[in-house]
């Protein structure tokens, strides 16, 4: 990182100032699985670095009808933690194929989210779970949906003065059923080809609050908005998952690079979708 002025902060207000008085100079460092990697390879040179691993956002906790994780909260953590497996065990899932033991050890799940890579498997888990960010700053707070939270490959839109304090989940509830499977080049440490995350209520046969989330097939995790349109309110059969399977195919927006094809990641996506719905559903 060469000259860069680093800094501890001691809190969460430390932090918030300094982000106030550096801006865009400013990188914030909490596992580093992310930020170090990029330093590394020499594709980032900050000029100023806020450590904030110290300042008490590793949390896991449970306020009203909503489980709460702390930004600085490792991935192990998350995977290790028995009210995480209850009140929400599809991040529980999906946090637990992220890397490899010693990322997990390492990475939080606040640098998965700011890191916004349309792969992130934290990031497809929570969007299909309806999650909220809260985002801090000197200036104040604000909460943003985790489906408008991100803009592009790398981009959010946290703003330069702010930090991402905690990740606010609704607690399943009875009748909720979810189902995740990402596909990679490799069975171990891998980064998706292609993941889906799906999450909705059943009562009395009858499907609601569908979310299907499709992961590196867009420029952001993608929820399939139309897709599970069509699941609501409707008793599923062999014919609707397939439909609805298609209609999620259709929302991509893939492209070719090192790992896949554009037209693999469609027709996988696809069948990954089809599948998962008829393993919970049927």
């Amino acid at each position: 990182m060469g000259k860069a002025l680093f800094f501890k902060a001691a809190d969460q207000n430390e932090a918030c100032t300094l982000l106030a008085r550096y801006g865009e100079k400013a990188k914030v460092l909490a596992g580093g699985t992310d930020l170090m990697a990029r330093v590394n390879r020499r594709l980032l040179s900050p000029e100023v670095v806020i450590f904030i691993g110290g300042i008490g956002l590793n949390y896991i906790r449970e306020e009203g009808d909503n489980l709460v994780i702390g930004a600085t909260t490792t991935h192990a953590d998350i995977v290790r933690s028995a009210l995480v497996q209850e009140k929400a065990p599809l991040l529980a899932e999906a946090t637990g194929q992220i890397g490899s033991p010693a990322i997990r050890n390492m990475g939080t799940i606040g640098g998965n989210l700011v890191n916004a890579s349309p792969a992130a498997d934290a990031a497809t888990a929570l969007l299909a779970l309806g999650a909220k960010l809260k985002l801090v700053s000197a200036k104040g707070q604000r909460q943003v949906a985790v489906e408008e939270f991100f803009t592009g490959p790398g981009k959010t839109v946290l703003r330069p003065d702010e930090l991402l304090q905690e990740v606010i989940i609704p607690s399943k509830r009875p009748g909720s059923k979810w189902a995740w499977q990402k596909l990679g080049k490799r069975k171990a440490d891998i980064v998706a080809v292609i993941s889906v995350a799906i999450a909705l209520q059943m009562n009395k046969g009858v499907c609601s609050k569908v979310r299907i989330v499709l992961g590196a097939v867009a420029p952001v995790p993608l929820l399939a908005k139309r897709a599970g349109a069509l699941l609501e309110g409707k008793k599923p059969n062999k014919a609707l998952i397939e439909e609805v399977a298609k209609a999620a195919a259709e929302e991509m927006t893939p492209i070719d690079d090192v790992r896949a094809t554009a037209w693999y990641r469609r027709k996988v996506s696809e069948a990954l979708v089809k599948r998962l719905l008829s393993q919970i559903l049927e």
